[in-house]
């Protein structure tokens, strides 16, 4: 555990999802490929699609609306109907289509080996302050297992704009009636975790686990007020 900032009282931690309490890349690359033969599978017309292209048509939808990548679901459920469409379905038709590849797709998606260490530590965390999830993905904790450690789940789209804006982390505040300055969020991404946390306000706890070097990182805007290599250096803050 390493300290830059001053840390002020804790009265609660809000937590980011991927690649904090789990890793993030093995379920990604599983439900990215699990999801492609779903929709080959779905339509004669979609048999031949390759990841590639449903990634330019992604993005051709983001340049065509920038603000959609703060609904990551959203987003692609919108990609998956232009893509039924684009193969001939009627726009009813495409709209069933693209909430069957996105039920596949959640399915997939929360299947995620969450590690002992994971547990152990929020339950202790959780023995002496509120938790809340603050998540750009869609991973749904209640489905593997970490539900019942938070007192709620925040999500970008539903519940504001994508981190690093403020929208979710004031929210947060906002619902445990504490000011921000009273919250430490822990996460791995120093931008959106991190600068996003701390431009809001916000406590922040940088979990580097990949052993990267602060002082060499590219994306390092602010300092964290702590750095730990792993989460259950947490348990040292109690």
């Amino acid at each position: 555990m390493h300290f830059y900032r001053p840390l002020g009282p804790i009265a609660a931690l809000t937590f980011d999802l991927d690649d904090t309490l789990y890793d993030n890349g093995p379920v990604i690359q599983r439900t990215e490929q699990e999801s492609l033969d779903f929709i080959r599978r779905y339509h004669p017309e979609l048999n031949k699609l390759s990841g590639p292209a449903f990634l330019q048509l992604r993005q051709q939808l983001r340049q065509e609306e920038p603000d959609i990548f703060h609904d990551v679901t959203r987003w692609r459920w919108r990609a998956v109907e232009r893509l039924m469409r684009q193969a001939g379905l009627a726009p009813e038709a495409a709209a069933r289509g693209a909430d069957a590849v996105m039920e596949n797709f959640a399915q997939w998606r929360s299947r995620i080996d969450v590690p002992q260490e994971t547990f152990d530590t929020l339950a202790r965390l959780a023995e002496k302050w509120p938790l809340v999830a603050v998540t750009n993905g869609n991973a749904d904790p209640e489905l593997f297992g970490l539900g019942g450690y938070f007192q709620f789940v925040l999500r970008a789209g539903p519940d504001g704009r994508a981190k690093p804006f403020a929208d979710m982390y004031q929210l947060a505040a906002d619902k445990l009636a504490l000011a921000p300055e009273q919250i430490l969020h822990v996460g791995d991404d120093l931008t959106t975790d991190v600068a996003g946390a701390i431009r809001s306000g916000v406590q922040a706890c940088w979990i580097n686990l990949n052993q990267r070097s602060l002082m060499r990182a590219s994306d390092a805007r602010l300092l964290p007020h702590l750095e730990i290599s792993r989460l259950a250096s947490l348990t040292a803050l109690i």
